[in-house]
């Protein structure tokens, strides 16, 4: 008899990309002072399962919320690097959204001040809980 065995690190995902709003962050003065647009791309790992067994929002993560709280952190905090504005995006969906188990957040900067021509520079992290088995992605990556 075959016996079931739990995934403890399935990987259903919410995503959301291209979440942006003008934030004041950057090593220069004029960043600090002109503001420049940022845009946020964001893979949540999180049980989907009871949410689509029920069709119940409070057994998922309220995505609106989610581009709330990423629209407030780039507009209300300055950070002088988007690794330190990822970090935390990061650590505030973490805590605030429990149902959340692990993230992907991309921090674009389409206007860095940068002497070539380019057309995005961004930053990648991954973060989890702690005690938490890493998700496995899909073949073929993230």
């Amino acid at each position: 008899m075959n016996k079931i065995v739990p995934v403890a690190n399935h990987c259903d995902r919410i995503t959301l990309t291209g979440l942006g709003a003008v934030g004041y962050h950057g090593v220069f003065e004029k960043e600090r002072r002109s503001g420049q647009p940022f845009f946020v791309d964001l893979v949540l790992y999180v049980d989907l399962r009871p949410s689509g067994a029920t069709d119940e929002l409070t057994l998922t993560v309220h995505y609106g919320e989610v581009a709330e709280m990423v629209r407030e952190i780039i507009i209300g905090m300055r950070f002088q690097l988007i690794e330190a504005l990822a970090e935390e995006i990061a650590r505030c969906l973490l805590q605030r959204f429990t149902a959340v188990r692990a993230l992907d957040v991309t921090v674009h900067k389409p206007k860095a001040p940068i002497d070539v021509t380019f057309s995005d520079v961004a930053v990648s992290i991954f973060r989890s809980r702690a005690g938490e088995d890493t998700p496995v992605a899909p073949e073929g990556g993230r």
